[in-house]
């Protein structure tokens, strides 16, 4: 019998949240752009005090930013990452399957897909693309 990847879930291949940059609203723009370099990923998750996924920063955001802010760049390093981040991020269930989560990130352009919980109340970890392909390539 074979494995497609309507048979792989999401939760099978994820990265799991301490694999994954996670930071508070309040979090200096700065130290989330350590933490993205520190877990060498182009994204970090924004989360409340009880994990729930409230807004993702990518790599992408800090170039739409530093395109179209008038502040000096080291101003910006003192914002609440909340001021600049995505708060409405695509998202996908743990339970969903690794086609799913492929197709989304297409249609979407994007590298990165927050996993959270069915009723979106905990953030559970990332499909990342890579992660996704080499899943895709063991069937």
């Amino acid at each position: 019998m074979s494995t497609s990847t309507t048979d792989i879930k999401i939760m099978d291949v994820l990265l799991s949240p301490d694999r994954v940059p996670m930071v508070q609203q309040t979090t200096l723009l700065k130290q989330v752009l350590e933490e993205m370099n520190k877990f060498r990923l182009g994204v970090a998750c924004i989360v409340d005090d009880d994990e729930k996924l409230i807004g993702i920063f990518t790599d992408g955001d800090i170039r739409r930013l530093l395109l179209k802010s008038q502040k000096p760049f080291a101003a910006l390093f003192v914002d609440d990452i909340i001021q600049h981040a995505n708060t409405s991020p695509a998202t996908i269930s743990g339970n969903a399957s690794l086609q799913e989560g492929i197709i989304l990130m297409e249609e979407k352009e994007i590298w990165d897909l927050p996993v959270v919980s069915e009723n979106g109340s905990t953030f559970l970890g990332l499909l990342h693309l890579h992660p996704a392909i080499k899943a895709v390539m063991d069937i």
